[in-house]
């Protein structure tokens, strides 16, 4: 029988090993993402792991093009709902939904840190920084220290705002920037949020 090989260049065989990698990086994904949902891994080693796959599925996506990228699952006929849903997020699910602790002192650290989180962002957009890179952690550092705060209840509406940022600059290049529309919307949000997370510890202390 006859040997059909895939490609007959180095650059051509450099596609297939892109695709092979996002190929194991999607299906890795999405077996933490159901193991994590039947209780088979600890929200400590499901973080890791995840924001581990998300970062190496960034790397990779970057040597793809943006329209392979969108019908890969759909051409190569792949079934990963939880994966699509974690990639379109761009944040672990720990992160991205709540999870607090009740005792005080780590409820005041993760207060200390969701303050410092509001003030870090609003000092960077004053600074004129602007790209994914950039804003993208310190929106999660924030959600993060949110979600971590039992005083702050888990329908708190700004939230839903931040994951809402993050999945939008989670489907933008790491070099892209806000627009001034944008920056300005975002800062908006940030000091309302900022102020209505401490009306909410006032009215709950």
């Amino acid at each position: 029988m006859e040997t059909v090989k895939l490609y007959s260049t180095s650059s051509e065989r450099e596609v297939y090993d892109n695709m092979a990698a996002l190929y194991a990086i999607i299906m890795s994904l999405e077996c933490l993402e159901r193991a994590f949902a039947r209780d088979s891994v600890s929200a400590h080693d499901y973080t890791t792991e995840c924001n581990k796959l998300l970062l190496q599925y960034k790397t990779v996506s970057q040597m793809i093009s943006q329209e392979e990228l969108a019908d890969f699952p759909q051409k190569y006929r792949l079934n990963c709902p939880a994966a699509s849903r974690r990639l379109e997020v761009g944040i672990p699910s720990t992160i991205e939904h709540s999870s607090t602790s009740s005792g005080s002192i780590s409820n005041a650290k993760h207060i200390a840190e969701a303050v410092q989180g509001f003030i870090t962002i609003n000092d960077a957009l004053g600074l004129n920084m602007r790209s994914v890179d950039k804003l993208h952690p310190l929106l999660t550092d924030l959600l993060q220290s949110i979600n971590a705060t039992a005083l702050i209840p888990a329908d708190f509406k700004w939230k839903a705002t931040f994951r809402d940022w993050l999945i939008k600059l989670n489907q933008m290049k790491a070099s892209d920037e806000l627009d001034d529309d944008q920056v300005r919307q975002l800062m908006f949000e940030v000091e309302q949020a900022f102020h209505e997370f401490k009306t909410t510890l006032g009215t709950t202390e």
